[in-house]
């Protein structure tokens, strides 16, 4: 019988998990991570979020490795860890139509200045705008990123009226979307954009990515949405950029450092909205399907979307 290992929630869920698996595919057996009877040569699968360094290395038989989020970092910082085993990103339908969601509300949320009636009603002012908004047709909206997710926002973006442009490390094309790839024409990119969307992986080229000198060529009045991972920004460029009115307004969602600490600066910078990492949570129903039907397509031989690469690290 093929057997799936699950560090996902803790014991406490570990029974919803088991109860979604018999539903969905009876023939799986369905094991938790840390039940001292299980053999690890009778792993097939792991189904993990943050697993021990060595603990995957430890299953001389594992197939794949699902990743129950949308980052792999919390794998592929295991050196451990073998790169010839496959690891699936989770990216289903759920998890994309959050996105989208949380990505539209902040672009209209900075399209409004929503962060500075916030402000406002946090201090009990009732203060006038301080310039008539854009329209939405008129707001140039740039997705840093391609992927599964990236690919969502920019439709969702586009049907709501924005004008949306995209980029990627590699050419893409999205019908409705300008799209720019490669370092040659990032800049270009920057340049048409009023708001800044990022979801771009973590990779040793990403990080740092973001930088005052970036955010500056925006174009005005400028925004930004993280909802990738936070090295990706500079942090103390976004904080200049804020306190300097070169950036409008930010909404963030992802950061250096999770739980954003008490004494961030973020907390309290002019022009933000701070989300806890919620952008995008997909119900464990939605990610059981999805395991469900990765596992079953390996079990055919056949290929597998969001496998993570090596090579291009997402």
């Amino acid at each position: 019988m093929t057997c799936l290992v699950v560090r996902a929630g803790g014991s406490r869920v570990f029974p919803h998990w088991k109860a979604l698996f018999a539903e969905l595919m009876p023939e799986l057996e369905v094991r938790e991570w840390d039940d001292p009877t299980l053999d690890p040569a009778r792993i097939d699968y792991a189904l993990v979020w943050q697993p021990e360094p060595g603990r995957l290395a430890a299953m001389p038989n594992l197939r794949a490795i699902l990743s129950v989020a949308a980052g792999v970092e919390h794998v592929v910082c295991d050196p451990s860890w073998s790169r010839a085993i496959p690891l699936i990103r989770m990216g289903e339908e759920e998890t994309r139509g959050q996105m989208a969601d949380y990505v539209l509300w902040a672009v209209l949320s900075l399209l409004r200045d929503a962060p500075r009636w916030q402000a406002a009603q946090a201090a009990g002012q009732w203060v006038r705008r301080e310039r008539p908004p854009l329209l939405s047709s008129e707001m140039r909206v740039g997705i840093m990123g391609l992927g599964s997710l990236g690919r969502a926002v920019a439709r969702r973006l586009t049907a709501a009226g924005f004008d949306v442009l995209g980029w990627s490390r590699t050419e893409h094309t999205i019908e409705g979307v300008s799209c720019f790839w490669g370092e040659s024409q990032r800049a270009a990119f920057v340049a048409e954009c009023h708001v800044l969307v990022c979801l771009l992986p973590e990779t040793e080229q990403t990080r740092g990515l973001i930088t005052y000198e970036l955010l500056e060529q925006l174009r005005q009045p400028s925004g930004l949405v993280n909802v990738a991972r936070g090295p990706i920004v500079v942090e103390a460029d976004l904080l200049r950029a804020l306190e300097e009115g070169i950036l409008h307004g930010a909404v963030l969602d992802v950061f250096d450092h999770e739980p954003l600490p008490s004494d961030s600066r973020l907390w309290h910078a002019p022009r933000v909205m701070v989300t806890p990492h919620v952008a995008s949570e997909a119900s464990r129903p939605a990610r059981a399907r999805q395991v469900v039907q990765t596992i079953r397509a390996l079990e055919r031989g056949e290929a597998v979307p969001l496998r993570y690469d090596p090579a291009l690290g997402y």
